[in-house]
């Protein structure tokens, strides 16, 4: 029920994001000094009047501590504060800032500088080494360490390759800015490199004798490795002797990551050849799965304990590592690992259990919040805010403060406001918050299933598993009917405009508009549709049809082997991460909602299957999505 202002706060929303600062400042007259919302209808307010009214703003920040909306209001505060150099006022904020950003570090630590704190130089040194662009206030800082000697010419070499090999020429550049200037390598080249590779190793214009040339070639090789293997490896081999040793371990574990993205078989040979010590984490995850498909668990053995401790910790390469103990004979050294995985409510964790049999049962997550608990919730500040937002439909001001307001909530307190957001119908954030509890668990509102009689509907329509439709409609929208994508995907199973036409036309509508995914009937018949047609020319394999529902059936289809594999491996091998994880909670969605409905019990290896050997014809179906191809480092 609209309460009263509400007309008010949402006429002040308008004119804050036209930025029209007399009709804000009219709206906010309107709005009564005992509303939910006023501190964003003054947050707004403040935005609009700049950040140089340091005496307003100190004040906003008093009256409203601990607030999202003043976290946000300081954050854009210290970014002026830093701009001016008011380093004495900056330090006083700094340490009340809960998320801070790079740009704020890097404002901090120039603050301190100029006051003769050096205390912390070691922190602010580690800021340069990364391939990323950095924010410009950074410059400054990086300038100063540099002329006092703490970024030496071997960290310029550091991060112009860590730039190269996430392929940020640009970046590159700026850290060829620190070297003396014979040193540095040739602009031109670098540029080159990126874009004909092959050119600028074949056009005899590189002196491998210099460091800096020798670094443009490994760009090059890098760069022609993305294009192609072979032509990658002669131009290696022409040029091997010609590089250090370490140089080489590089350009090979460059080579062999390409190629292991593109499941060629030469991969894992070329990874021996780099050696463990030329390559980083990515590389080696990318060992270990070309050692998955390859079925060698010697290697997948070598490659995860090669990782770093941080990568090995994660539960897939605690999964692996465990099934290649298993898989080499040492059950005793695997169960260990798979009993504290168990324990865990995720993919990984139902496939420990698995492993492990039916003796250890994993947590029964019937945990429930009782109506004092969701009451007590209710009346923080901060949830009342986020449902007085999502109430007027402000759905991303709503989840951030919502996100916000529970951030340092109990077990108890996170299922509460799960079943509050349920109740509300705000599935999202009943889901993300039910998610987050450490050892009370609900799962009925981690799988909540909305709209259970038109999807049951359309499982039936299309003879395929009700469980395995919720399972990808929890992971595509969260049961948002209004989802809309970057991509312009929409609705409960997030249809792109093009697909939807393609559905209407199969199943002989006419006049259809993709407006009408908004309506949730349709878009799931024509979700489940596609999931059955999919699956119809993938040999019927259900993480086939999951993965081209993602990322469209040709890449499903030239992601397979030419032999048969097993479905898990298939899935740890898929080039593009985001379809990677999809295809990993889809299924394991479908395992829970399974149990949900009552379905007879079914282990999720027996679910996922093996994955039938590699055709060549070609699936005639859409792309559902807009996926990119093989990019940089981040997968």
């Amino acid at each position: 029920m609209a309460a009263p202002g509400d007309a008010a706060v949402l006429q002040a929303r308008q004119a804050y994001v036209a930025r029209q600062t007399a009709s804000l400042d009219r709206a906010a007259r309107e709005v009564p000094a005992d509303h939910v919302l006023l501190p964003y209808v003054e947050f707004w307010r403040l935005m609009l009047a700049g950040r140089n009214e340091d005496a307003r703003i100190a004040d906003f920040l008093a009256r409203y501590p601990d607030s999202r909306v003043a976290e946000t209001m300081r954050a854009d505060w210290l970014k002026s504060l830093g701009a001016r150099e008011a380093w004495p006022l900056y330090l006083a904020e700094y340490p009340r800032l809960v998320k801070p950003e790079v740009v704020h570090q890097c404002y901090a630590y120039r603050a301190e500088w100029a006051q003769g704190n050096r205390s912390r130089q070691r922190e602010a040194v580690a800021l340069w080494f990364t391939g990323r662009d950095m924010p410009s206030a950074c410059t400054p800082l990086f300038e100063r360490l540099s002329e006092a000697g703490l970024i030496s010419w071997e960290d310029a070499w550091r991060r112009l390759r860590l730039a190269l090999e996430a392929g940020n020429p640009g970046v590159a550049r700026i850290a060829a800015s620190a070297l003396p200037e014979p040193q540095r390598p040739d602009a031109a080249l670098l540029d080159q490199a990126g874009r004909d590779p092959a050119r600028v190793l074949d056009a005899g214009k590189l002196d491998l004798g210099r460091r800096a040339d020798r670094e443009i070639a490994l760009y090059a090789l890098d760069q022609l490795a993305r294009l192609s293997s072979g032509q990658a490896e002669q131009a290696l081999h022409v040029r091997a002797s010609q590089f250090t040793e370490e140089e080489r371990g590089i350009a090979w574990a460059r080579l062999a990551t390409w190629a292991a993205r593109r499941h060629e078989s030469a991969a894992l040979s070329w990874f021996q050849q780099a050696g463990g010590a030329a390559t980083n984490d990515f590389q080696r995850e990318w060992w270990a799965r070309a050692a998955l498909r390859a079925g060698d668990w010697q290697a997948v053995q070598q490659a995860i304990g090669s990782m770093g401790e941080a990568t090995r910790a994660q539960p897939v390469w605690r999964y692996w590592h465990g099934r290649a103990l298993q898989a080499t004979g040492q059950r005793e050294n695997a169960t260990p690992i798979f009993l504290e995985l168990s324990r865990e409510l995720h993919y990984y964790g139902q496939l420990a259990q698995e492993e492990l049999g039916p003796v250890m049962q994993a947590p029964a997550g019937s945990n429930k919040a009782s109506s004092d608990d969701v009451a007590n919730v209710a009346r923080q500040p901060g949830i009342a805010r986020a449902l007085a937002l999502y109430e007027l439909g402000l759905r991303g001001d709503a989840s951030l403060e919502w996100s916000w307001a529970i951030q340092g909530f109990s077990d108890a307190q996170l299922l509460a406001a799960a079943e509050l957001a349920r109740r509300e119908e705000w599935y999202d954030r009943a889901i993300d918050t039910a998610e987050r509890t450490r050892e009370q668990h609900d799962l009925e509102l981690r799988f909540l299933a909305p709209y259970r009689e038109l999807a049951k509907q359309a499982a039936r329509d299309n003879q395929i598993d009700e469980a395995w439709v919720f399972g990808l409609m929890r992971q595509e929208s969260r049961f948002v009917s209004v989802a809309q994508s970057s991509v312009g995907a929409s609705g409960l199973m997030q249809i792109m405009p093009t697909t939807a036409r393609w559905f209407a036309r199969q199943l002989g509508i006419k006049r259809f508009h993709p407006r009408e995914m908004q309506d949730p009937a349709k878009n799931i018949r024509f979700g489940a549709y596609y999931l059955k047609h999919v699956q119809n020319t993938l040999d019927g394999s259900p993480v086939l049809a999951t993965a081209a529902y993602n990322a469209g059936p040709s890449r499903a289809q030239r992601w397979r082997d030419a032999q048969q594999m097993e479905a898990a491996v298939y899935i740890e091998s898929i080039p593009f991460a985001e379809t990677r994880d999809y295809v990993k909670k889809v299924m394991s969605n479908a395992m829970y909602y399974a149990a949900r409905f009552g379905q007879p019990s079914v282990l999720l290896k027996d679910r996922l299957g093996t994955v039938p050997p590699r055709k060549n014809t070609a699936t005639a179906a859409p792309e559902p999505k807009a996926v990119l191809e093989l990019g940089r480092a981040g997968d």
